[in-house]
């Protein structure tokens, strides 16, 4: 079997991996730690597989953080081989500006919220709608030649595939411990109604995970596409 590696890109110290980590070590797949937040920079990805965490900075701010003009350049060069990439919130927003489209300030979303499947093929085994943890204050609109493959209420861009890449605006890889951390600068009953609906929606969002996670270090390292239901054309 091909040896497979994760490089996980991380753009903030308190966004890290969290149940993909846990998950991909499951699987016994290595995983590379790059943290920008620390260095500023992006050194050489040799990985098969590449990982976009969040963060609270904007894919806007190229003059400011120079790293990000490289990060999107490293995301061109992978879907143009087709090597499996996911985005997260902030990943997802740096892909669909590597494309050429438009990274801007939305309705902030705070907390939990559903979001429904506007491509079902892609994950079968997902409902057509579920719950999801959103903490965002920006969206992205869909690049040409990429698919809308979730749609929310309130902002409607949550989730598209660009050839090899997989953009979610919203997060699966959360634990409660994290969640706590992220919310912590809120009102004590903003932070206990967020963490009553997490304690109801975290078990359906981490087998949400779990599937997402199966694909994507099931998806060879070139020729890839989200597009195809595992199994069928992903090689």
């Amino acid at each position: 079997m091909q040896r497979r590696e994760v490089s996980i890109l991380q753009h903030a110290e308190n966004e890290h991996g969290g149940l993909f980590e846990e998950y991909i070590r499951e699987r016994g797949v290595e995983l590379r730690h790059v943290p920008i937040y620390e260095t500023n920079e992006i050194p050489s990805v040799n990985a098969t597989h590449l990982l976009l965490m969040g963060g609270p900075m904007s894919v806007n701010d190229e003059e400011e953080l120079p790293w990000l003009i490289t990060e999107k350049q490293i995301i061109r060069e992978w879907v143009a081989k087709g090597r499996p990439v996911l985005g997260i919130c902030l990943g997802a927003q740096l892909i669909a500006s590597s494309f050429e489209a438009s990274v801007y300030p939305c309705e902030a979303e705070l907390g939990w919220s559903p979001v429904a499947a506007t491509k079902r093929e892609i994950f079968p085994g997902l409902p057509e709608q579920f719950e999801v943890f959103q903490m965002h204050g920006e969206t992205f609109d869909i690049p040409h030649a990429a698919t809308l493959v979730y749609r929310g209420k309130r902002v409607a861009n949550q989730a598209m595939c660009m050839g090899s890449a997989l953009g979610l605006q919203f997060h699966i890889e959360l634990t409660l411990e994290m969640i706590r951390d992220w919310i912590s600068d809120r009102s004590s009953k903003e932070q206990s109604s967020i963490l009553t609906q997490s304690r109801q929606y975290l078990p359906g969002s981490q087998r949400i995970c779990r599937i997402i996670v199966d694909r994507f270090l099931s998806a060879p390292a070139e020729n890839f596409t989200w597009m195809h239901p595992a199994g069928h054309g992903s090689g």
